[in-house]
């Protein structure tokens, strides 16, 4: 009975000791902005890819969750989601079908929110470079819009300013041109 009481007591003690991601933060309006943006225009299926934000607190206190929202621009009245599109198909069990499939995201960036990474703490003038690396799985045309906030609940709001933007993005339906050369290293071909 006793270790029964022991393992209870450090289960207890265990659960819900994080503390919340959204824990002190601020309400009001800060700036923060979008220093700059890359993500390629043209794509081939199953090509590598980056998108890359750059973020900067432009405030002079410092933020502790300044975040981004990456999200696909929806069809048909569907909610938007990240790197995809949701279908109306109701034989799906998720309706979210890829456009992109999702191979990492910004180190340490996960938070509760699917679409929203977080950029973490940052300074007075400071600014961090978030990364998402993907590979491209459906075929056509598509715009990607991201944004940064000062928080994670909506407590905070980004004041005006460069805090948003977008890609048009077309994804060719032939894989990446390349080819297997005698010393057995593959060599792709350069994309137009």
């Amino acid at each position: 009975m006793r270790r029964a009481v022991i393992v209870l007591a450090v289960l207890a003690t265990g659960c819900g000791a994080a503390e919340r991601q959204d824990a002190d933060e601020p309400s009001g309006e800060f700036k923060v902005q979008i220093v700059s943006a890359t993500f390629p225009k043209r794509q081939h299926i199953a090509e590598s890819v980056q998108l890359r934000v750059r973020v900067k607190n432009a405030d002079d206190e410092t933020l502790r969750n300044v975040a981004v929202t990456v999200e696909t621009k929806p069809v048909e009245g569907n909610a938007a989601i990240s790197f995809g599109q949701r279908s109306n198909d109701p034989a799906l069990a998720d309706s979210g079908r890829p456009i992109w499939v999702l191979d990492a995201g910004p180190v340490g960036g996960d938070v509760v929110t699917v679409n929203t990474w977080s950029a973490g703490t940052l300074g007075p003038g400071e600014s961090k470079v978030l990364v998402w690396k993907l590979v491209a799985s459906r075929a056509g045309r598509f715009t990607v819009d991201y944004r940064v906030s000062p928080g994670l609940t909506g407590r905070a709001t980004a004041a005006q300013g460069d805090t948003s933007g977008s890609f048009d993005v077309t994804i060719a339906d032939l894989p990446v041109p390349a080819r297997v050369g005698a010393d057995g290293r593959v060599t792709r071909a350069a994309l137009r």
